[in-house]
């Protein structure tokens, strides 16, 4: 079965920064019943009471609707939602406005009127504070802030509060706004920032084999360009020696065969090439691009005296693990290691990104290159080890070659 806990390790990073943010906003919908409703159940007003605890309630719901509707549009997912925010705005002013009503105009008790003010404080700052999550740059926001702020002290000033109350009012609004508000603004920042790296990630990832298969492209150019062109070129002089009669046509046409065979065992040379790649070489890629991405990386052992297959395998292995620790992993170290014991060369990779380190243990990635140990009799494991690391182990038998056995 699973639980709480792997639900939330199979989440990707951004995944879980996005899943954080939406529960502390929403979190904030509690905080603001919990502040503006809950001190109002020890009065003993009646209906006013429980008019101002349904207000309370209507507005924090207000609040969570907005809250998800504006982080789908931060991430892009929908258009800005105005109307909520207009709503939302609506709603906290006159919330604001019959809390403020009540505590003038009511049965005239003490808790009564210590209850309303409250919540007439309480929804304008987590009123305003919500909607900056769903405003679009900074500017709009300090104009909401303080229209809010100026709002609130210009409103308790009809109902007798003085002028330098109604400041004080003005302020307290003023530094509650301001404190959530930028809150919020941070809060945006820091999940676009989270979903603009993985995509960089994504993007570097696609750009290392868009410049693989270009690598492929100019080889496989380079070896059939000029023989094409030789091809043509003695194609043609054999089409014109043999309408003229003369026997050398033959011996034109014998040369374009052998062209043409030299060309296949090229191209034949270029492909082996493509496939099988050199563990050494993929082993320098690895560490190179791990260290650019930020992730220290540690290569132990030496490959060069490992027979070709097995090389090639485990090549392929490490190709996928680094790309799999800059797609789907936060690792911040990882070490390879290669090694040989009992007839068997070992691979290993560890890191400590093991939320999504690998493919997810059954993905495309590690069944290929299951397969491909496979047809060389390797086997390759690959999980979680504790303490958020994530490894990775690929071995292959070095007697299926008839190789000795050496010491890396």
């Amino acid at each position: 079965m699973r639980g709480p806990g792997t639900w939330w390790r199979g989440k990707s990073t951004p995944a879980k920064v996005e899943t954080y943010t939406r529960f502390s906003f929403h979190f904030m919908a509690v905080v603001e019943v919990t502040v503006g409703a809950v001190p109002a159940l020890g009065d003993r007003s009646g209906s006013p009471t429980v008019w101002l605890m349904l207000l309370v309630c209507l507005h924090a719901a207000a609040c969570a609707l907005t809250v998800s509707r504006s982080v789908d549009w931060v991430l892009g997912r929908r258009a800005q939602p105005v109307r909520q925010l207009w709503a939302l705005g609506a709603a906290t002013a006159t919330v604001a406005a019959l809390a403020l009503a009540i505590s003038e105009y009511g049965p005239g008790d003490d808790g009564l009127d210590s209850g309303a003010g409250s919540v007439f404080s309480v929804v304008l700052i987590f009123g305003v504070g919500i909607m900056a999550l769903g405003l679009d740059g900074t500017r709009q926001v300090y104009v909401v802030v303080a229209s809010f702020s100026a709002g609130a002290g210009l409103l308790v000033l009809p109902v007798g509060v003085p002028v330098l109350g109604a400041l004080m009012v003005a302020l307290v609004v003023l530094l509650g706004t301001t404190f959530l508000a930028v809150t919020a603004l941070f809060s945006v920042w820091m999940l676009r920032a989270v979903y603009e790296l993985d995509q960089a990630r994504e993007t570097r990832a696609r750009l290392a084999v868009a410049e693989e298969r270009l690598r492929f492209g100019r080889d496989l150019h380079d070896v059939m360009g000029r023989n094409l062109a030789v091809i043509a070129l003695k194609s043609e002089l054999a089409v014109q020696l043999a309408r003229r009669g003369r026997d050398a046509a033959v011996e034109q046409m014998i040369e374009v065969q052998r062209i043409a065979r030299e060309s296949q065992r090229e191209v034949r040379d270029v492909v082996r090439g493509y496939r099988e790649a050199d563990l050494e070489v993929e082993l320098a890629g690895a560490q190179g691009v791990l260290r650019a991405a930020g992730i220290a990386c540690e290569v132990t052992g030496v490959a060069g005296g490992l027979p070709g297959e097995a090389q090639s395998a485990l090549a392929w292995v490490v190709r996928e693990a680094a790309t799999n620790v800059l797609r789907h992993g936060d690792a911040r170290r990882c070490v390879v290691g290669v090694r040989v014991t009992e007839g068997r060369a070992v691979l290993t990779v560890e890191n400590d990104g093991a939320d999504g380190a690998s493919d997810g243990g059954g993905g495309s990635g590690l069944a290929g290159l299951r397969e491909r140990l496979a047809a060389v009799e390797g086997t390759l494991t690959a999980g979680p080890v504790g303490d958020g690391l994530f490894r990775l182990v690929a071995e292959v038998p070095l007697a299926r070659t008839g190789a000795r056995e050496v010491t890396v």
